[in-house]
Parts: structure tokens; sequence; C-alpha cells
């Protein structure tokens, strides 16, 4: 294990080298992962850097609002309203399904459910409360997500470029099929600007999902307790409504998006950081399965609907 001064130079050094574009976001990931499976990395510095993992990601996500117009954000968000909804359904139906053949933990289930049909570890974050889960719960979804994110980063853009897909249907196709908004505009940006024009938009406009989501599980277990909205999705509108309308802001827009993209490199750095061997050890093989069949068949949907219907 690196001491704290290592674990600080390994995060500079691949914070530089992002900077000068030698690290791409799976890159980042993989050496993040390797930090954390291997232990090389101060658990320390992993559990202070948390928040900070999740401001820059949000802040992250915010400044790549200023490379979106308004136009092309509605344009986005009116064509995937109902394969959103559509996935969201099939999602929890086919989970549940698995679920129930394998006799799956019943809290858990629901909790990787939410996780693959909205926006991964925010939605599980979202509904824990409500679903009185506990931290072994909540843990072991987390991590099913984070090891399905680390590998969809890696194999969706083959995955696009051998189906053919073009950019708005590799972005359509990526912000439905992948869990988190980190590793969605990751796999986007490899495949190229519009496609991460199009996963960013259509990505937030399915976290607003959470909501109503929320709201069905709390009423139907009867909870009281109030979730997390991720308002950073007001700032990512607000950007794009500057970009859009502020035409003062044209000149800076371009470099705020490029610093937004590297610091989402750096973001994927961190997160990889976070899963370990403890992690997964402590994924049962039902709910493992569970999370890999839901997820495989809610791509394989949501694929044919790129292939035939955008």
């Amino acid at each position: 294990m690196l001491s704290k001064t290592g674990t600080y130079i390994l995060s500079l050094l691949v914070l530089i080298g992002t900077l000068l574009g030698f690290i791409s976001p799976a890159l980042a990931l993989a050496v993040g992962m390797a930090s954390g499976i291997y232990k090389i990395a101060q658990d320390d510095f992993v559990r202070n850097r948390k928040k900070f993992q999740k401001l820059l990601l949000q802040l992250s996500v915010v400044g790549l609002g200023f490379g979106i117009h308004m136009q092309q954000a509605i344009e986005v968000g009116s064509n995937s309203f109902f394969i959103t909804l559509i996935t969201i359904v099939c999602t929890f139906i086919i989970a549940f399904g698995i679920g129930k053949l394998l006799k799956s933990e019943r809290i858990t289930t629901i909790l990787v459910a939410s996780g693959t049909a909205i926006c991964g570890g925010s939605a599980i974050a979202a509904v824990s409360p409500s679903l009185k889960a506990d931290s072994s719960q909540t843990s072991i979804s987390l991590a099913i997500v984070f090891l399905l994110n680390a590998i969809a980063l890696f194999v969706f853009p083959y995955i696009g470029q051998f189906f053919g897909l073009d950019q708005a249907q590799f972005g359509t196709w990526s912000a439905i099929a992948i869990h988190d908004t980190s590793s969605v505009v990751g796999a986007a940006e490899v495949y190229g600007n519009e496609a991460l024009n199009v996963a960013t938009t259509t990505k937030l406009v399915r976290t607003l999902w959470i909501i109503p989501l929320v709201l069905i599980i709390s009423f139907g277990s009867n909870s009281k307790e109030k979730f997390t909205f991720p308002w950073f999705i007001f700032g990512f509108i607000g950007a794009m409504l500057i970009n859009s309308y502020v035409t003062s802001a044209e000149p800076i827009s371009a470099h705020i998006v490029w610093i937004a993209r590297k610091a989402l490199i750096f973001t994927l750095f961190l997160i990889g950081m976070q899963i370990n061997l403890a992690q997964l050890k402590k994924l049962g093989f039902n709910i493992l399965i569970v999370g890999i069949f839901t997820w495989i068949l809610l791509g394989v949907i949501s694929l044919f609907y790129v292939l035939n219907y955008l």
C-alpha cells in the first residue's frame, strides 16, 4: 500500500495525464479500480474523497451543459420520453421476475432494480431510506452497480461500433442502458462529441424519474423518509440556457466544456478507487445474477429500439 503522500502523488499523476490527454475515461477507471482492489491507495484517502468525488461529478455534468443548446435538449428529451418510461417499467418487471425465480432478498432486489432502471448509485441512495434498507443491502446494491458500470464503460463503445450505431443512437442507448451518469458520459465521450451531448441530456432527463419512483416506493411502504433530489440537474439546465441565449458566454463555453470533460475523467479514477475486495466478496450469487441479467436484458431491449426506431 502506498503512503498518504504516495497516494496523493498517484492522484496527481493521473490528473496531469488526464489534462495532457494521455488518460482516457476507461484507463482512468481501470487505474482507480486497480488502486482500490489491490489496496494500492490509502483507505483514509478513498473515504475522505467520496464527497469530493460526488461534487466533482455534479460540477462536471453542469459544465457539459455549456456544450448543449436548449432546442437540442428538448428534441432529445421528447424523443426519449416514451422509451425511457417503457424501459424503466420493463427493468422492474424483469428484476422482480428473476428475483422471484432465484428467491433473492426483496429489498436488495428493489435497490438493484432502481439503480439499473434510472441512474445507478443516485437512485439507490434516494430509495434506500424509504425502504429502510440497512447498510449491507445498500452497499451490496452499490457494489453491483459499480461493477457493471465499469464493464459498460469498457465494452459499450465496441458494441456500438460492431452494430454501426451513429452518434445519436449510441448516445441514446448508453443513456438508457448504463447505470450511473459518470459511466454514461465516459462511454459516450469515447464515441464522439454528438454522442456525448445526446447521452448527457437523455441521462439527466432519465434521472428525473427518481421523483415518481421514490414517491411510489414511499407510498407503498408507508415511509415518511425524505429523499435527496439531484439538484445539479437544475445547474445543467441553467448552463444550457446560458449557452443557448447568452451570446457573450460563447467564447468561454468551449473552455468550460473542456474542463468539465477532463474533470469527469478524473472523477472516474476516484470512483474506481471505491471498488475493493471487501465489496466484491459481499456480493450474493443470486442478487448478482439478478443485477447482471436485468442489465443485459435492458441493454438488448434498448439496443433493439435504437437500431429499429431511432
